[in-house]
């Protein structure tokens, strides 16, 4: 059984008629957008609103109309997955570098659902490396002061270059060599010059839907 698809397809059914939609990023909202796109062509009336590049261009595929925050006040409803996702429903984001994207947009919505395969539901964040995206200037120093934070970093590459986000930034992949306090961790990353944002979630989740034991649906809030 694809947990993948299961959870993914199951968030579709949250998507009502006249939504404005937030649109994640990753191999499991994947099918979500796939869920919505068939919806779209049998009557479904919504917008959606891209967590990046490659989302934008799936949807489009998919025949789902798009909007930006020009154009909006909100979003109704913003559907994404997570790297890790704790017992008491913080996030790790940022494996597929869409991070700030995605913390923008679930910071609009009045509801954020997220989904997650049982491979990513962790009793406490920490085991996947936490992605840091920064500024290209001045990023040896953004870096030090990463560290004296208690983490160990390795700038993400994509073959022998730094990886680029969508928004032209780079990404330190983090290790943290201490006990996980996500909500100090969170912002005393966000004090540092040259952060421009990092993968830690925090008490944004209203909903993850995830499979038990058995691979049967699981609902969390």
């Amino acid at each position: 059984m694809n947990e993948k698809k299961l959870v993914g397809e199951k968030a579709a059914e949250f998507v009502k008629d006249g939504m404005i939609v937030g649109l994640g990023t990753g191999s499991t909202v994947y099918y979500t957008i796939l869920k919505l796109g068939e919806r779209v062509k049998k009557g479904l009336s919504i917008k959606g609103v891209p967590t990046s590049i490659q989302t934008e261009k799936l949807a489009r595929e998919c025949g789902i109309p798009l909007t930006n925050f020009r154009e909006i006040e909100q979003i109704d409803l913003d559907i994404d997955g997570a790297d890790e996702v704790s017992s008491e429903l913080d996030l790790i984001k940022g494996g597929g570098g869409a991070l700030l994207r995605e913390k923008i947009i679930a910071k609009a919505a009045k509801q954020c659902i997220i989904v997650a395969d049982s491979s990513k539901m962790v009793k406490q964040l920490g085991e996947f490396r936490l992605p840091v995206e920064v500024t290209p200037f001045g990023c040896e120093m953004t870096e030090k002061h990463i560290r004296t934070l208690g983490f160990l970093t390795e700038l993400r590459l994509s073959t022998d270059e730094p990886f680029v986000t969508d928004n032209g930034n780079y990404i330190f992949d983090c290790s943290y060599t201490k006990g996980y306090d996500p909500k100090k961790i969170e912002q005393e990353l966000n004090m540092i010059p040259g952060v421009v944002e990092n993968g830690l979630f925090v008490g944004m989740a209203d909903l993850v839907i995830t499979v038990d034991h058995d691979k049967k649906i699981m609902l969390k809030e």
